[in-house]
């Protein structure tokens, strides 16, 4: 006689346990055994090993939303199928409860398997000898989507255990939003979300019995029954299913009646605003379900407008670029990457292509060059002929004025003063400044100083999106800050307080300001100042050399924009300017903004707090190149210096006129035989240096001395 389990079990525990009852089950604990052993056990390894494949849902288009929730645009999917993810608050709840009236009554109470629905199948199949009732539940239909097969007996099987699987693991609510988000609807439509867009032109928020009926027959048949294809096949299976919910109780069978009268729907086209900005906005988003950006979606439809409108006729080969920055937070409130699709280079999203920014720089310059204390506004500056070593500049014009100011030198954009002013500043110093704030300009390929200087008449490369960063800066008393394209990136900054780069002081930006906003107006526009509701716009213009970039950049109304016209493979457009092109549309895109968005204060001119513009003092009434501050050479500002020894001492080195004296924390330095500066440094700490020349012109470092102890 074989051995049984128990007989072996007997042999192994002690005499004393065996006898014990309680280790002795019954037969009906037994045959429990026996069945949690041979069948639940193998069903939890085979769900643990084989998990339902749940990531396919998760393959959605992506959907690009403005600062309010509207979809501006959708993606599709790599297979080229519109596939939006369904989320139930986004859903007509009256759809809902007709889809479970239809397709799964007793969806909420069964574990994914309906066993009367089978039994009424199979008793329906073998009365009539065809299937008249699939029985699959919603969840099984679900674990058909995401895991598709031949449908037979053996898939209906495999079906109702992966609908146990997701039951396992999903809410009701889970199953029923992935089933929505993957139904087929025809063609290269999946999910109601896109069913609605492509037959409705909307979300499927607030559907009327006609277009519930329609979203409900499609997913069974949905070939056979696409509208725009089969319009007639369409209608039946519609009225087909009103019918049925009128029996139900689910709709009014007048209403039902009626509704099953309407034509077909015809299948439309997706959102497709913001063509490139949606493109950015996806490429930086975590997911791409349902992205909010700060963009203005009215604001954008001008926008957009306006620069097709300034492109002219596509024959013309003429791009538009145009950006508005919110200078409050730098929510991008619009960019048109292009005029149009249809010329060349439309595709191209032109606000990130570095072209030649002309004279639009200038206004740094001169801010920079405030800060060093070697210019004000009303310091006098020469616009003559003149050589920088081997770079010899000219004036736009060909002309040259003799003295002028320096505010009058930025408003007439005149070249001579602008590269005098880059070259007190340093090309490089200034090439670094704008790229600590976010503005890295593509450099000339010869690292000589000289050449650098070009940089002050467009000679390096910058972006539409790298300008507008720039001038919101200057709109927001020189701090520099990335700019926000979504929703997230506004809130993420808020939180992380990152600091900003200080590019300017306040009060540099508040001059330039009051410069730039004093300017003669576009031909034919009345001045800000002699009109009521007008916003004050402190614009530059800049023409690139060759006419190949025409450009305008602003500051008014809170807001930044900047806009760039030309081609985009930079062929020249001889006699376009950033003047004649370029303003009018700045200014028409700040009318826009006046219209659209709520007034608000234009930056730093408007603070009361800073003081105004003042005569120079009589050191800085005349720009000279001897009027520059010193510069030290070492130790640098930032610099960290080590004390070996108790009697270590440093020589500080620094360039400037005349006799130079040295201050450490305000204590003046004395000097060694040879006359230079010498200090020796205390205990560890932070020291901070200052050198002053004759005139009072003075430099500062901020040096770090460490010890080893």
């Amino acid at each position: 006689m074989s051995t049984t389990w128990t007989d072996r079990l007997r042999k192994v525990l002690p005499r004393k346990v065996w006898r014990f009852r309680l280790w002795w089950p019954p037969e009906w604990w037994r045959r429990v055994a026996l069945v949690v052993l041979y069948v639940l056990l193998p069903l939890v390894l085979i769900d643990w090993l084989l998990p339902p494949p749940l990531y396919r849902a998760d393959v959605v288009s992506g959907v690009v939303l403005d600062r309010r929730g509207a979809v501006m645009r959708v993606f599709p999917v790599e297979d080229g199928k519109w596939r939006m993810k369904a989320h139930l608050e986004g859903i007509d709840p009256d759809f809902v409860e007709a889809l479970l009236a239809y397709e799964d009554k007793r969806f909420m109470g069964h574990g994914g398997v309906d066993l009367l629905a089978l039994a009424r199948a199979a008793g329906s199949l073998a009365a009539s000898g065809e299937v008249v009732s699939g029985g699959s539940t919603i969840t099984m239909q679900t674990a058909r989507l995401l895991e598709p097969r031949p449908r037979n007996i053996g898939s209906k099987a495999i079906e109702a255990f992966r609908a146990w699987q997701l039951e396992r693991r999903l809410s009701k609510e889970e199953i029923l939003e992935h089933y929505l988000t993957m139904a087929p609807y025809g063609g290269n439509l999946e999910g109601i979300r896109a069913a609605s867009w492509a037959y409705f032109g909307r979300e499927p928020d607030n559907l009327s019995p006609d277009q519930i009926a329609m979203l409900i027959a499609l997913p069974q048949s949905p070939e056979a029954r696409r509208p725009d294809l089969r319009p007639k096949a369409a209608i039946v299976a519609r009225e087909r299913v009103l019918m049925r919910l009128a029996d139900e109780g689910v709709f009014a069978k007048d209403l039902a009646a009626e509704s099953a009268e309407y034509p077909a729907p015809q299948r439309g086209d997706f959102p497709q605003l913001a063509w490139h900005a949606s493109e950015e906005a996806l490429r930086r988003a975590s997911a791409p379900d349902n992205i909010r950006t700060t963009i203005d979606m009215a604001l954008q439809k001008e926008v957009e407008a306006l620069a097709t409108r300034a492109a002219g006729p596509s024959r013309d080969g003429v791009q538009v670029a145009i950006m508005v920055v919110d200078i409050a937070n730098r929510e991008v409130r619009a960019a048109a990457g292009s005029a149009n699709r249809f010329t060349a280079g439309g595709w191209i999203d032109l606000t990130d292509r570095p072209r030649s920014p002309g004279s639009t720089l200038k206004p740094f310059i001169y801010g920079l060059a405030f800060d060093d204390g070697v210019a004000a506004p009303d310091t006098r500056i020469a616009d003559t002929p003149k050589r920088f070593s081997s770079y010899r500049p000219d004036n736009f014009d060909r002309s040259f004025r003799g003295d002028v100011t320096v505010a009058q030198a930025l408003q007439h954009s005149l070249n001579i003063p602008a590269v005098s002013a880059l070259d007190a500043v340093g090309a490089q110093r200034f090439a670094a400044a704008l790229a600590f704030a976010g503005a890295d300009l593509s450099m000339p390929l010869s690292g000589d100083e000289d050449a650098g200087l070009a940089i002050a008449l467009g000679g390096a490369g910058l972006t539409v999106r790298e300008l507008a960063l720039l001038y919101a800066a200057l709109g927001d008393r020189g701090h520099a800050l990335p700019l926000n394209w979504l929703e997230s990136d506004v809130v993420a900054a808020k939180t992380s307080k990152k600091p900003s780069t200080q590019i300017m002081s306040a009060q540099s930006a508040k001059q330039i300001i009051d410069i730039l906003a004093a300017s003669p107006a576009p031909s034919g526009r009345m001045p800000a100042q002699l009109t009521q509701e007008a916003p004050v716009i402190a614009a530059k213009t800049g023409t690139s050399y060759g006419f190949r970039d025409a450009w305008a950049a602003g500051v008014g109304n809170g807001h930044a924009v900047v806009v760039w016209i030309g081609r985009a493979d930079s062929a020249p457009r001889p006699g376009v300017t950033g003047r004649d092109a370029a303003l009018p549309v700045l200014f028409e895109a700040y009318d826009t903004i006046s219209r659209i968005m709520p007034k608000r204060s234009s930056g730093p001119s408007l603070h009361e707090d800073l003081p105004g513009q003042h005569l120079p003092p009589d050191a800085l009434a005349r720009f000279e190149q001897e009027n520059a501050p010193p510069h030290i050479l070492f130790p640098p500002d930032g610099a960290e210096v080590w004390k070996d020894t108790e009697h270590v001492s440093y020589l500080l080195s620094a360039e400037g006129h005349g006799r130079l004296v040295w201050y450490v924390d305000g204590r003046p330095l004395g000097r060694n035989v040879a006359g230079d500066a010498v200090w020796r440094p205390g205990q560890a700490g932070f020291y901070e240096l200052h050198v002053v020349d004759e005139a009072g012109r003075t430099a500062k470092s901020r040096v770090r001395v460490m010890t080893s102890e």
